[in-house]
Protein backbone atom coordinates (compact mmCIF):
# COMPACT_ATOMS: atom_id res chain seq x y z
CA UNK A 1 0.00 0.00 0.00
CA UNK A 2 1.32 3.57 -1.14
CA UNK A 3 1.46 6.07 1.82
CA UNK A 4 -0.83 8.81 2.31
CA UNK A 5 -0.66 12.13 0.57
CA UNK A 6 -0.51 14.88 3.05
CA UNK A 7 -3.24 16.98 2.62
CA UNK A 8 -2.89 20.47 0.70
CA UNK A 9 -3.74 22.29 3.52
CA UNK A 10 -1.00 21.21 5.32
CA UNK A 11 1.57 21.70 2.81
CA UNK A 12 0.23 25.34 2.33
CA UNK A 13 0.51 25.49 5.82
CA UNK A 14 4.25 24.93 5.90
CA UNK A 15 4.57 27.56 3.48
CA UNK A 16 3.10 29.91 5.03
CA UNK A 17 5.08 29.70 8.31
CA UNK A 18 8.18 29.59 6.08
CA UNK A 19 7.26 32.80 4.61
CA UNK A 20 6.49 34.19 7.66
CA UNK A 21 9.91 33.85 8.79
CA UNK A 22 11.03 36.60 6.19
CA UNK A 23 9.91 40.18 6.47
CA UNK A 24 6.96 41.44 5.36
CA UNK A 25 8.53 43.40 2.17
CA UNK A 26 9.93 39.81 1.32
CA UNK A 27 6.72 37.90 1.07
CA UNK A 28 3.99 38.43 -1.88
CA UNK A 29 0.79 36.58 -1.23
CA UNK A 30 -1.35 35.43 -3.76
CA UNK A 31 -4.01 32.67 -4.46
CA UNK A 32 -4.92 30.09 -7.00
CA UNK A 33 -8.33 28.97 -7.71
CA UNK A 34 -8.29 25.84 -9.48
CA UNK A 35 -11.96 25.91 -10.88
CA UNK A 36 -12.15 22.28 -12.49
CA UNK A 37 -12.11 20.89 -8.47
CA UNK A 38 -14.93 23.65 -7.62
CA UNK A 39 -17.85 22.20 -7.02
CA UNK A 40 -20.41 25.51 -6.39
CA UNK A 41 -20.57 24.34 -2.50
CA UNK A 42 -19.99 27.99 -1.25
CA UNK A 43 -18.04 26.64 1.41
CA UNK A 44 -15.86 29.32 1.03
CA UNK A 45 -18.52 32.02 1.08
CA UNK A 46 -20.02 31.05 4.20
CA UNK A 47 -16.80 30.36 6.24
CA UNK A 48 -15.71 34.19 5.19
CA UNK A 49 -19.26 35.29 6.06
CA UNK A 50 -19.50 33.16 9.74
CA UNK A 51 -15.41 34.57 10.03
CA UNK A 52 -16.26 38.73 10.09
CA UNK A 53 -19.76 38.11 11.18
CA UNK A 54 -20.59 40.04 7.50
CA UNK A 55 -24.29 42.00 6.94
CA UNK A 56 -26.79 41.66 3.91
CA UNK A 57 -25.45 43.16 0.95
CA UNK A 58 -21.54 42.32 2.00
CA UNK A 59 -19.64 39.21 0.77
CA UNK A 60 -15.79 39.19 0.12
CA UNK A 61 -15.52 35.62 -1.65
CA UNK A 62 -18.62 35.26 -3.82
CA UNK A 63 -18.74 32.19 -6.37
CA UNK A 64 -19.94 33.40 -9.62
CA UNK A 65 -21.64 30.71 -11.73
CA UNK A 66 -21.45 30.32 -15.79
CA UNK A 67 -23.15 28.12 -17.93
CA UNK A 68 -21.96 26.55 -20.62
CA UNK A 69 -23.20 24.71 -24.32
CA UNK A 70 -27.28 24.03 -24.91
CA UNK A 71 -29.37 22.04 -24.20
CA UNK A 72 -29.24 18.90 -23.54
CA UNK A 73 -25.28 19.08 -23.76
CA UNK A 74 -24.92 22.33 -20.77
CA UNK A 75 -22.30 22.43 -18.22
CA UNK A 76 -21.94 24.78 -15.41
CA UNK A 77 -18.95 26.43 -14.15
CA UNK A 78 -18.05 27.38 -11.26
CA UNK A 79 -15.97 30.96 -10.15
CA UNK A 80 -15.02 31.97 -6.99
CA UNK A 81 -13.94 35.75 -7.37
CA UNK A 82 -12.56 37.00 -4.05
CA UNK A 83 -10.63 40.67 -4.27
CA UNK A 84 -7.50 40.28 -6.69
CA UNK A 85 -5.14 42.05 -4.71
CA UNK A 86 -3.98 43.53 -8.04
CA UNK A 87 -0.14 44.81 -8.41
CA UNK A 88 -1.94 47.83 -10.04
CA UNK A 89 -4.95 48.30 -8.19
CA UNK A 90 -7.00 50.66 -9.57
CA UNK A 91 -9.21 51.10 -6.68
CA UNK A 92 -5.72 52.21 -5.00
CA UNK A 93 -5.63 55.18 -7.38
CA UNK A 94 -9.03 56.26 -6.83
CA UNK A 95 -9.41 56.55 -3.31
CA UNK A 96 -9.67 60.47 -2.45
CA UNK A 97 -8.66 60.10 1.20
CA UNK A 98 -5.95 57.14 0.96
CA UNK A 99 -8.29 55.17 2.89
CA UNK A 100 -7.46 52.05 0.28
CA UNK A 101 -3.46 50.78 -0.20
CA UNK A 102 -1.55 48.36 -1.01
CA UNK A 103 0.66 46.48 2.05
CA UNK A 104 4.76 45.97 1.40
CA UNK A 105 3.48 42.07 0.72
CA UNK A 106 0.94 43.06 -1.71
CA UNK A 107 -1.78 42.94 0.02
CA UNK A 108 -4.65 45.37 -0.56
CA UNK A 109 -6.14 46.70 2.23
CA UNK A 110 -8.73 49.94 3.74
CA UNK A 111 -7.53 51.80 7.01
CA UNK A 112 -11.55 51.95 8.53
CA UNK A 113 -10.52 54.92 10.24
CA UNK A 114 -9.62 57.24 7.11
CA UNK A 115 -12.54 55.48 4.66
CA UNK A 116 -15.26 58.26 4.49
CA UNK A 117 -17.28 55.40 2.25
CA UNK A 118 -17.62 57.45 -0.65
CA UNK A 119 -17.34 54.60 -2.81
CA UNK A 120 -15.59 55.10 -5.13
CA UNK A 121 -13.11 52.22 -4.79
CA UNK A 122 -16.50 50.29 -5.62
CA UNK A 123 -16.70 52.25 -8.90
CA UNK A 124 -12.95 52.04 -9.71
CA UNK A 125 -12.73 48.33 -8.94
CA UNK A 126 -13.20 46.04 -12.03
CA UNK A 127 -13.70 42.87 -10.59
CA UNK A 128 -16.81 44.17 -8.49
CA UNK A 129 -14.77 43.16 -5.54
CA UNK A 130 -15.65 45.84 -3.24
CA UNK A 131 -18.91 46.23 -1.18
CA UNK A 132 -20.26 48.63 0.97
CA UNK A 133 -21.09 48.25 4.90
CA UNK A 134 -24.77 50.40 5.26
CA UNK A 135 -25.30 49.04 8.94
CA UNK A 136 -27.83 46.45 8.44
CA UNK A 137 -28.34 43.13 9.82
CA UNK A 138 -29.97 40.15 9.28
CA UNK A 139 -32.56 40.29 12.01
CA UNK A 140 -33.08 44.19 12.09
CA UNK A 141 -36.82 44.73 12.76
CA UNK A 142 -37.54 42.06 14.93
CA UNK A 143 -37.64 42.64 18.76
CA UNK A 144 -33.86 41.78 19.45
CA UNK A 145 -31.12 41.13 16.96
CA UNK A 146 -29.36 37.47 17.02
CA UNK A 147 -26.40 37.34 19.16
CA UNK A 148 -24.05 35.96 16.44
CA UNK A 149 -25.10 39.88 14.87
CA UNK A 150 -23.15 41.54 18.01
CA UNK A 151 -20.56 39.54 18.65
CA UNK A 152 -16.77 40.63 18.19
CA UNK A 153 -14.32 39.62 14.99
CA UNK A 154 -11.26 40.97 13.59
CA UNK A 155 -10.31 42.57 10.69
CA UNK A 156 -6.76 44.18 9.25
CA UNK A 157 -5.20 42.96 12.99
CA UNK A 158 -8.01 44.66 15.31
CA UNK A 159 -11.21 43.16 17.22
CA UNK A 160 -14.19 44.98 15.94
CA UNK A 161 -17.92 45.06 16.28
CA UNK A 162 -20.84 46.84 14.14
CA UNK A 163 -23.07 47.64 17.42
CA UNK A 164 -23.90 51.26 17.64
CA UNK A 165 -23.07 52.20 14.19
CA UNK A 166 -18.82 51.28 14.69
CA UNK A 167 -16.54 51.07 11.55
CA UNK A 168 -16.66 49.22 9.28
CA UNK A 169 -20.67 50.64 9.35
CA UNK A 170 -20.22 53.16 6.63
CA UNK A 171 -16.85 52.08 4.71
CA UNK A 172 -16.14 49.79 1.77
CA UNK A 173 -15.18 46.21 2.72
CA UNK A 174 -13.64 43.78 0.64
CA UNK A 175 -11.54 40.32 0.91
CA UNK A 176 -8.32 41.18 2.78
CA UNK A 177 -6.67 37.24 2.21
CA UNK A 178 -7.57 37.01 6.16
CA UNK A 179 -4.50 39.11 7.67
CA UNK A 180 -5.12 38.64 10.85
CA UNK A 181 -5.22 34.93 10.43
CA UNK A 182 -2.03 34.40 8.02
CA UNK A 183 0.14 36.90 10.59
CA UNK A 184 -0.66 34.37 13.33
CA UNK A 185 0.38 31.58 11.47
CA UNK A 186 -3.08 30.22 10.32
CA UNK A 187 -4.20 30.32 6.52
CA UNK A 188 -7.15 32.33 4.77
CA UNK A 189 -10.72 30.73 5.71
CA UNK A 190 -11.41 30.21 2.22
CA UNK A 191 -8.61 27.60 1.99
CA UNK A 192 -9.09 25.74 5.62
CA UNK A 193 -13.08 25.33 4.36
CA UNK A 194 -12.93 24.56 0.77
CA UNK A 195 -13.90 20.71 0.22
CA UNK A 196 -12.96 20.15 -2.97
CA UNK A 197 -9.48 21.60 -2.08
CA UNK A 198 -9.70 23.98 -5.23
CA UNK A 199 -7.58 26.82 -3.60
CA UNK A 200 -4.09 27.79 -3.02
CA UNK A 201 -2.68 30.11 -1.32
CA UNK A 202 0.85 31.04 -0.69
CA UNK A 203 4.08 33.39 -1.04
CA UNK A 204 4.70 34.13 -4.71
CA UNK A 205 8.22 35.11 -3.98
CA UNK A 206 8.59 31.44 -2.97
CA UNK A 207 9.65 28.85 -5.61
CA UNK A 208 9.36 25.82 -3.22
CA UNK A 209 5.50 26.64 -1.92
CA UNK A 210 2.62 24.78 -3.21
CA UNK A 211 0.90 27.98 -5.01
CA UNK A 212 3.55 28.47 -7.58
CA UNK A 213 4.32 24.57 -7.91
CA UNK A 214 0.61 24.12 -8.89
CA UNK A 215 0.30 26.42 -11.82
CA UNK A 216 3.03 24.16 -13.71
CA UNK A 217 2.16 22.39 -17.10
CA UNK A 218 -1.68 23.91 -16.25
CA UNK A 219 -4.00 26.38 -18.46
CA UNK A 220 -3.52 29.72 -16.39
CA UNK A 221 -6.59 32.29 -16.43
CA UNK A 222 -6.30 35.57 -15.69
CA UNK A 223 -9.66 37.78 -15.21
CA UNK A 224 -9.83 41.05 -17.04
CA UNK A 225 -6.03 40.62 -18.25
CA UNK A 226 -6.00 43.49 -20.77
CA UNK A 227 -6.80 46.03 -18.17
CA UNK A 228 -3.07 45.20 -17.01
CA UNK A 229 -4.06 45.29 -13.02
CA UNK A 230 -1.94 42.23 -12.37
CA UNK A 231 -3.92 40.33 -9.96
CA UNK A 232 -2.49 37.99 -7.62
CA UNK A 233 -5.32 35.75 -7.83
CA UNK A 234 -5.34 33.17 -10.88
CA UNK A 235 -7.58 30.52 -12.23
CA UNK A 236 -6.38 27.35 -13.61
CA UNK A 237 -7.86 23.94 -15.40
Amino acid sequence: MSPAKEDLVVTMLSDLKRALRKPRSERRWGMVIDKRKCTGCYACTVACIAEYKLPPGVVYRPVMEKEHGSYPNVTREFIPRPCMHCDNPPCVKGCPVKATYKREDGIVVIDYDLCIGCRTCLVNCPYGARTYDRGRFYTEGTPVLEAYEKEDFYEYGRRRNRKNNASPIGNARKCHFCTSRIEAGVLPLCVTSCLGRATYFGDLNDPAALVNSVVVGRNVEVLKEHLATRPKVVYIS
